[in-house]
């Protein structure tokens, strides 16, 4: 898949890649919504894979949403609705059986960059946890999934946002970037109205003897993505 991408601000790294896989793993379908989509690569590789989902996107960026527009189109990749506006204020006409997304969630104390796309896209400050999954909550139907990824040192925050909205975790998946490093990175799919226990899935390396390990270079290979490049 070709992906028009800005030269400069946010651009996608291998953190929506490995979500993706997540995503892919549990066979989505029905109505789903990729909140914060940038240039699309999220919603619009699941959607290929899955070419029966009804795909919505939404970004709170101008310029993110002209990037998925043209994405969608170049790769025939047809979506139900694309929405320009933040997913806390958006009111939707129906509910969603999957919720997706890639937040930002750099947290307080971080330093911010001075430009407004990288900030908006990196500061959990632009899309505060616990105001995200209340809202998620609302957009979902009755046992609807929110499968996203987050920094694995926030954990207990993101947990406690979940439970006080009625999303419980289902499936979690810790990534590192060796065996020897800590977690930096964590999968998860959480469920409305849930009583399952959670499963811990085998962690995921990125890197083994300094080389992509195999897992992470399957996923690249089955993600087969091209970043073209953008200017405004």
């Amino acid at each position: 898949m070709n992906l028009f991408q800005l030269d400069e601000g946010y651009r996608y790294n291998s953190d929506t890649l490995l979500l993706y896989d997540f995503v892919t793993s549990f066979k989505p379908k029905g109505n789903l919504l990729d909140v914060g989509c940038g240039c699309g690569i999220l919603g619009l590789l699941i959607k290929r894979d899955f070419p029966l989902l009804s795909l919505h996107l939404l970004d709170v960026q101008i310029q993110n949403c002209t990037l998925a527009k043209e994405n969608a189109m170049q790769n025939k990749v047809p979506i139900e609705s694309l929405t320009c506006n933040d997913f806390l204020k958006q009111k939707f006409e129906q509910k969603f059986d999957f919720i997706i997304s890639n937040p930002p969630f750099y947290h307080k104390g971080t330093m911010k960059s001075d430009d407004d796309s990288l900030s908006i896209s990196r500061h959990s400050s632009h899309l505060p946890f616990e105001k995200f999954s209340e809202k998620v909550t609302k957009s979902l139907t009755n046992k609807g999934y929110f499968i996203f990824c987050y920094d694995a040192k926030q954990l207990d925050f993101i947990t406690h946002a979940l439970l006080e909205n009625g999303l419980k975790i289902e499936d979690m998946c810790f990534v590192h970037v060796s065996a020897d490093k800590e977690a930096s990175l964590v999968l998860v799919r959480a469920r409305k109205s849930s009583k399952s226990l959670c499963k811990i899935h085998p962690p995921l390396f990125v890197y083994e003897k300094g080389e992509l390990s195999p897992k992470v270079q399957a996923i690249f290979n089955k993600s087969q993505t091209k970043s073209l490049s953008w200017k405004i």
